[in-house]
């Protein structure tokens, strides 16, 4: 990685590399987050399941 930021550095396309470094950051934010997001749904949706379960068992109990 040294060898090219050498050669990005010599040539004056700090910007490209600035450019780059940010588009890559932002990327696996987004990878990062939308992980995250996928991961949250399973869990309300579990939580959710397990709610439907207790309505159902407390609805044969009132019968």
């Amino acid at each position: 990685m040294d060898e090219l930021t050498k050669t990005i550095a010599t040539h004056g396309d700090l910007a490209h590399l600035a450019l780059f470094l940010w588009a890559s950051g932002a990327s696996g934010l987004l990878g990062w987050t939308l992980r995250e997001l996928a991961a949250a749904n399973r869990r309300f949706n579990d939580f959710v399941t397990e709610i439907a379960a207790l309505n159902v068992l407390f609805r044969r109990g009132d019968e």
